[in-house]
């Protein structure tokens, strides 16, 4: 691949990057190695020009509300963001992000972009990158949401209650492998039994809420040491009162494809009061506070939280974290592979039953003897994160690198990365904007494994105490993968459509 002049932009859907030429070494093949492209360390003078960080803010009030509306409206974020990045030929620019103008006074929507691998991965970096309150930008949602607590995934890994509440959350994680997979199978082997009595007596089956009572039995299960079931009222509506408490705190920041104006009118132009979820919440943290015990007990003993820190740090864990995350992930999953006419089926298929051998019991073990149903999760990943956009504000003046030039970035600055674009940098990815499910298979696979982001750390990272990487991060790849090969015990082949339902399955012989 040619690196001096580089024109990357392909029509309509193509390559995102435009005329941005390389400065870094190739690989043996022509492409960029992809171990030479971490970032340049704040105290290592860099090589790279020096420039300007292009773009603008505009007029106050008028600036703000056009790239709102062209967010949200005209162009859609993806598009939003291509376009501004072919405009100044950079990775790197200035420009607002929603919400804004009329009623949130309050926050500013003035970033900095950051869409090539390179220039993101100076987000993972917390001596020069500050997370508090960043977690959907400058804007926060009320904390009344959150029992009046500033959560971890709001807290910055300076503040002591990160400290805290982070390692409890490991602990959580590490106690919960006990009961994580038979938990999952358990609540799988419910909603598939669901879906195939409309598919018996319908010919169609709807997966998403069967999915979401599966996901929140599980979670409950596995999170907090509680059945849903000793709660009838919480076993029938606490998926539906996780999705409102969350749709309630992101609306502000969120495109639905509602009748515009409307939905710039209603949805993004002030933010929802927390009373609208207040009694559902407050039921699900009675369940919480009584059937998750000894839970409670151990945040508040065991890591030095009090009681109301370790119950709404709980919620928020099990809801937003676990359950919302999941929620945006598994169903991307299931209908992309439902909707598959390559054969990946088959090939997966074959994968899962040859490393199963002869046994229907999965483990985390034996998913990682499955590279394919690894990568193809992976890729899944890497095209459609479930948290599209992270952010970080500079804690001090530094220099940020991209692969061509260098910027200088000043103290308080709010960076913005949106991962569909930062994890299709074809200076990493080869044909980045194609979906190959192999594409994490081999060694050089593995090194890709470096860039795959979505976890707000590589993939190849660990989370810990002192950093914001997601606690969770293994255990997500790995129940995905458990996901696919119970799937495909189950059934030899299924069908989706784009309505969110399974029109055929057949079962495995």
């Amino acid at each position: 691949m040619h690196k001096t002049k580089n024109l990357r932009m392909k029509v309509n859907s193509g390559n995102i990057f435009t005329s941005i030429p390389s400065h870094e070494p190739a690989s043996s093949d022509g492409t960029t190695d992809p171990m030479t492209l971490l970032p340049t360390p704040p105290s290592v003078t860099t090589t790279l020009p020096v420039r300007a960080i292009p773009g603008t803010y505009g007029w106050p009030v008028v600036g703000p509300l056009s790239d709102r509306l062209d967010y949200f409206w005209f162009q859609g974020s993806e598009t939003f963001f291509r376009k501004r990045m072919e405009k100044h030929k950079s990775t790197v620019f200035r420009t607002n992000v929603p919400p804004c103008f009329p009623l949130f006074t309050g926050v500013n929507p003035n970033v900095v972009a950051v869409l090539d691998c390179k220039s993101f991965s100076h987000m993972f970096d917390m001596e020069i990158i500050e997370k508090r309150d960043t977690l959907v930008g400058d804007f926060m949602p009320s904390v009344s949401y959150t029992g009046k607590q500033r959560v971890c995934a709001y807290l910055d890994t300076s503040e002591e209650n990160h400290t805290k509440i982070k390692g409890f959350a490991l602990d959580i994680l590490k106690r919960s492998s006990k009961v994580w997979i038979s938990s999952l199978i358990s609540s799988l082997d419910t909603m598939w039994s669901t879906i195939d009595e409309s598919l018996a007596t319908k010919g169609k089956a709807s997966y998403v809420i069967p999915l979401q009572k599966c996901l929140f039995t599980f979670l409950s299960k596995s999170i907090i040491g509680a059945d849903p079931e000793t709660r009838p009222h919480i076993a029938k509506s606490g998926y539906a009162t996780l999705d409102t408490w969350l749709a309630l705190q992101l609306l502000p920041t969120q495109g639905i494809g509602l009748l515009q104006p409307l939905e710039e009118i209603f949805l993004h132009s002030f933010a929802y009061p927390f009373w609208l979820v207040k009694g559902g919440y407050d039921k699900l943290v009675e369940f919480i506070s009584e059937e998750g015990k000894e839970v409670v007990e151990r945040g508040q003993v065991e890591f030095g939280l009090s009681r109301e820190e370790t119950i709404h740090n709980l919620l928020f864990i099990l809801g937003f974290n676990a359950f919302g995350g999941f929620s945006v992930f598994l169903p991307t999953l299931l209908s992309h592979l439902g909707k598959d006419t390559t054969g990946e089926q088959r090939k997966l298929r074959e994968e899962i039953r040859s490393k199963s051998m002869g046994t229907s019991t999965l483990s985390f073990e034996s998913v990682t003897q499955m590279p394919l149903v690894q990568s193809y999760v992976y890729e899944i990943l890497r095209l459609n994160p479930p948290v599209p956009i992270q952010y970080g504000r500079a804690r001090k003046d530094f220099q940020l690198s991209s692969h061509d030039s260098a910027f200088d970035v000043k103290k308080g600055e709010l960076l913005c990365g949106y991962q569909k674009l930062v994890m299709r940098d074809p200076e990493v990815f080869d044909d980045p904007e194609t979906f190959i499910s192999d594409r994490f298979t081999g060694s050089k696979g593995e090194k890709l494994l470096n860039y795959l982001y979505w976890s707000n750390g590589p993939q190849t990272g660990s989370p810990s105490t002192s950093n914001k990487q997601c606690v969770a991060k293994d255990y997500v790849t790995r129940t995905a993968c458990l996901f696919v090969a119970y799937l495909f015990q189950r059934y030899d082949s299924f069908t989706c459509n784009s309505a969110g339902q399974i029109t055929a399955a057949v079962k495995a012989k």
